[in-house]
């Protein structure tokens, strides 16, 4: 018998934004690996960092955006890697920027849009994110997210929740 490793060494953040009748969401276009696919932000963990921190900094890092709130989704997009022989595990965050945010891409994307859930849905490639976006839809735009899942050690001075 073989096992097939699980790893989880990844995060990955869907960054919403008011758009006066409900939310946005920010898709970027990737370059290097799955160059030309529209994703969601994602990263690698550090050493001597959490799950959440990852997040925070990869989002900051990939679109120069600050977060007003930040919260765990309670969920985990999964998928596997043959060229890994592995299942990776990636905990889900989901980032509020403000509606004037002004996004600023690294060498990582060559672009950005703001796109309705519908239009998201239909850009991305796999069946996990798609999963995702639609349990970011109905736990944190179509409905006040859970008090519980917001990660308070994330939010900047002077933030509510």
């Amino acid at each position: 018998m073989h096992e097939i490793p699980i790893r989880s060494f990844a995060v990955s953040v869907v960054v919403l934004r008011s758009n006066g009748s409900g939310f946005d969401v920010l898709l970027l276009r990737r370059n290097g690996t799955l160059a030309g696919t529209w994703c969601q932000v994602a990263g690698a963990i550090e050493a001597n960092e959490t799950a959440w921190q990852a997040g925070l900094r990869e989002a900051h890092e990939e679109t120069g955006l600050r977060l007003e709130r930040f919260y765990s989704a309670d969920i985990c997009e999964q998928f596997y890697e043959a060229d890994r022989n592995s299942i990776s595990l990636l905990p889900v965050f989901v980032g509020y920027a403000p509606p004037d945010a002004s996004v600023q891409l690294n060498a990582e994307h060559s672009e950005f849009r703001w796109v309705g859930f519908d239009e998201a849905l239909r850009m991305v490639p796999f069946a996990g994110q798609r999963k995702v976006l639609r349990h970011i839809r109905d736990e944190f735009a179509d409905n006040t997210p859970n008090p519980w899942l917001l990660i308070q050690e994330a939010a900047p001075a002077g933030a509510a929740g």
